[in-house]
């Protein structure tokens, strides 16, 4: 008989933030549990229910563990939680994380030093640790696109926004993390770069000697002036012989010397060139180094709807400006 041949099992993607955000959840309910065994539980219960802080921790221990809504798809790698349960996660964790540090702050204060480290050895560091996961429930639950970055498939991740583009039928789906946020036709797009021109590789637009840059001006350097030093008193006859002995060198040496064509002016040295671009390249760059970008979509079919902004946003990483560049590639292509 033939053998089935045996298959590895493939995680699909999404599965390890699922079994993240539970594992989190479990440790603090083990850690919850442990703490209410030590004392008395129905004093314990008596406290929670008459604590705000302890109802909003156990709503979020709900849907940390139980997470309903949430399941691992394909097509949606980061994002196996539905948006609401994002927002919910990330608001309890960040209000979990906030109420820890002050409570461990506020004893630290009272008791000191000494006895907060004595207490974190006691604990087997859970003060340290409580705070540490509500960040990272923060953290995983934190804003970003759908998926990421495949230029061979023509999906595009900028930010928390993410492209796909169908070659066969000229469609372009726009998300926004979980959230579509319509459909259009690939040749109505396009990427609007900041000053209307696109970001070249490796390039700063505002460098001077390139192409659309800023340049400086050459400066002459006043020649034939005395020169006069700096620690030499300036007084009324120094002044009036340094400027007769002046002339007097500049009339023997026209009638001595041959005529001559003028020649050009000279080069600016290096150090004054630094200091006259170095304002306009600090600016640059500092404009240059996070741009803004929009998609915009133009469609003359659509009456009352040319020329909107499907999205604007801010390129903070170089990942982030590769995909922009991509894209606007990929749309002209279209």
């Amino acid at each position: 008989m033939a053998r089935t041949r045996p298959t590895r099992a493939v995680t699909v993607p999404g599965a390890g933030t699922m079994f993240a955000l539970r594992a989190i959840g479990l440790v603090i309910l083990a850690r919850w549990l442990h703490s209410m065994a030590q004392m008395n539980f129905i004093a314990a219960l008596e406290g929670m229910a008459s604590s705000p802080v302890a109802c909003l921790n156990l709503v979020f221990l709900f849907l940390l563990i139980v997470l309903p809504g949430a399941k691992a798809r394909v097509e949606r790698p980061f994002h196996p939680l539905p948006q609401w349960l994002r927002q919910a996660l990330r608001f309890f964790g960040v209000f979990g994380c906030l109420f820890a540090l002050w409570s461990i702050g506020a004893f630290v204060w009272m008791a000191g030093w000494r006895r907060a480290v004595h207490a974190a050895a006691e604990t087997n560091g859970w003060l340290v640790v409580l705070p540490a996961l509500y960040a990272a429930v923060v953290w995983i639950c934190r804003p970003r696109a759908l998926w990421r970055s495949n230029f061979a498939a023509r999906r595009f991740a900028i930010g928390r926004y993410a492209v796909s583009i169908d070659v066969a039928t000229r469609t372009t789906v726009v998300w926004l993390e979980s959230r579509k946020l319509g459909q259009y036709d690939a040749r109505e797009l396009s990427v609007r770069w900041p000053g209307g021109a696109r970001v070249r590789d490796g390039s700063n637009p505002g460098r001077a000697g390139e192409p659309g840059g800023v340049g400086a001006a050459p400066v002459s350097e006043p020649v034939g002036e005395p020169v006069i030093p700096a620690h030499a008193p300036l007084d009324a006859e120094t002044t009036l012989a340094a400027s007769a002995e002046s002339a007097e060198s500049a009339e023997s040496a026209e009638s001595a010397a041959p005529v001559v064509p003028a020649a050009p002016a000279t080069a600016p040295t290096p150090s004054t060139q630094i200091a006259l671009i170095a304002p306009v390249q600090t600016a640059a760059s500092s404009h240059d180094r996070r741009p803004k970008i929009a998609l915009m979509w133009d469609s003359p079919a659509a009456a009352g709807h040319n020329r909107q902004t499907v999205f604007r946003i801010r390129l903070m990483t170089e990942g982030d400006r590769v995909a922009a560049r991509a894209l606007d590639a990929a749309l002209k292509q279209a």
